[in-house]
């Protein structure tokens, strides 16, 4: 930890409080300090930097409240995982967080064929009551649950199996079954979280949850894919990139 305060000047403006909080930020961004790496105790913390305790305390604070430290009881201070942040493009969350290096993991919650609702058949362009595939999924992202995943398939797709749709992402097996999607339309927005939801995810009843619907299409034009998903607000957002042309 001595490392992470070399930097500290005392003859800045900037209160020392929030020096100390930056510089455990920016470890925790670069993976100097990772996800569950224990701080030492407020008190010997600030002994050991020539700080007084009510300052290294709301240093500590003030990341516990952007989410970026945990207190726990018996335990100490740990670093919890930082928001996942997803550029909104035509990728699956499982090859994002591949990406990111976050440790994908997934809960088969339902795989089952059913009959479409007026809702699933308007945005597969399939008759109302057609058999169409199922999935439920709760996606982990370093041990920790991060979103619910529901999604709807024609059912000629209903070959995904259970060890595939946990070990891998929706669209890297849509790809390996020869359906290429080309175009999408998604809605983002937020809601209350259910309590089963919340249960899920780990946050507590009513808590905000970032939604999103995405209808899908594949090189024909064809609708193969729709989906409605919730996440974790505490820990994911969506990133957008505007180009003036």
């Amino acid at each position: 930890m001595t490392d992470l305060f070399m930097d500290l000047d005392r003859s800045s403006p900037v209160p020392l409080y929030f020096q100390v909080s930056q510089q455990i930020e920016a470890a925790i961004s670069s993976g100097l300090l990772g996800p569950g790496a224990r701080l030492d105790n407020e008190i010997s913390l600030a002994d050991q930097f020539g700080l007084s305790r009510p300052t290294m305390r709301r240093a500590i604070q003030e990341l516990v409240d952007k989410g970026l430290l945990v207190r726990k009881r018996g335990v100490g201070t740990q670093v919890v995982h930082g928001q996942v942040t997803r550029p909104v493009e035509l990728t699956s969350l499982f090859d994002d967080l591949a990406r990111g290096h976050q440790a994908p993991r997934t809960t088969l919650l339902v795989n089952e064929v059913v009959l479409a609702s007026e809702t699933v058949g308007h945005f597969l362009d399939v008759p109302i009551g057609s058999r169409v595939l199922h999935l439920r999924r709760l996606r982990f992202a370093n041990s920790e649950p991060l979103a619910i995943l529901e999604n709807y398939l024609p059912e000629d797709l209903s070959e995904i199996g259970r060890g595939d749709l946990e070990s891998r992402g929706l669209y890297q097996l849509m790809r390996a079954k020869g359906v290429h999607i080309r175009v999408a339309k998604q809605r983002i927005g937020a809601r209350s979280g259910t309590a089963e939801e919340c249960a899920l995810l780990g946050e507590r009843k009513g808590s905000p949850l970032l939604t999103m619907d995405r209808a899908t299409h594949d090189d024909s034009g064809r609708p193969v894919e729709w989906g409605h998903h919730v996440y974790r607000a505490s820990q994911y957002s969506f990133e957008v990139t505007l180009v003036d042309h």
